[in-house]
């Protein structure tokens, strides 16, 4: 199997929290001096040209990331050695119950529903890991319809990337498929239904050399269940 079907081969998505130092600020939390991490499901995947679905009783924000993509199965991977299990990358957006995770955070709880929900994990196609020649310089944006919300660089994050490869292989073992959210540059913020969600991933001080886009429309949560919309 290809690794380009990695949201069918991967197990799990680890997505660092707070990685660049305006985005924690933003929100008013404290900029990390070591990594963390929590999980998101693989049903939280959404490929184009799926709708990202927003729940009933729920304030949805945009978080634009890179993904990696890991190519082989590693346990405790030292950063020296973390470029030979990168596979390729994914230009991706963490969906955030904004409301919900608010809520669990202040009673002690699991951020997991704000961050599970299906169509949370929207995903460009997969990029090829010699089109990145440095994952470290890269501009990441968002537009909401037409307005530009996120417009940031991967060289502002705190932990690079050889660095979480190396936290997160030394607790659990990584493998072919998975992929690490490397975290959101600021601008955080709410999408309705009825908008459109564009990203782009492109190297910097250029309008032409564009790495990777997406593009999803946004809807109410379809079906019966407690967060479908009403």
């Amino acid at each position: 199997m290809s690794l380009r079907d990695f949201t069918r081969i991967g197990r799990k998505i680890v997505a660092i929290g707070r990685n660049y130092a305006e985005h924690a600020k933003e929100l008013n939390n404290p900029v990390p001096t070591s990594p963390f991490f929590f999980l998101k499901p693989t049903t939280s995947y959404l490929l184009q040209p799926g709708k990202i679905e927003v729940p009933r009783n729920c304030v949805v924000h945009h978080e634009v990331e890179l993904g990696v993509v890991i190519g082989k199965n590693g346990r405790d991977i030292t950063a020296a050695r973390a470029d030979d299990f990168i596979g390729g990358y994914v230009l991706a957006l963490d969906m955030t119950a904004r409301n919900l995770q608010d809520e669990a955070k202040k009673s002690g709880k699991p951020w997991a529903a704000a961050k599970g929900f299906d169509t949370f994990t929207p995903v460009s196609d997969f990029i090829e890991r010699s089109a990145i020649k440095n994952p470290h310089d890269l501009r990441l944006w968002l537009k909401v319809d037409e307005r530009t919300v996120q417009d940031g660089s991967t060289q502002d994050m705190i932990f690079k990337i050889p660095q979480l490869i190396e936290f997160v292989s030394s607790i659990m073992k990584l493998e072919e498929g998975d992929v690490i959210l490397t975290g959101t540059p600021k601008g955080v913020g709410p999408v309705k239904a009825g908008q459109t969600v564009t990203g782009g991933l492109q190297l910097p001080g250029s309008g032409k050399d564009v790495i990777a886009t997406f593009s999803f429309p946004v809807i109410g949560r379809p079906g019966t269940g407690a967060f479908s919309a009403k």
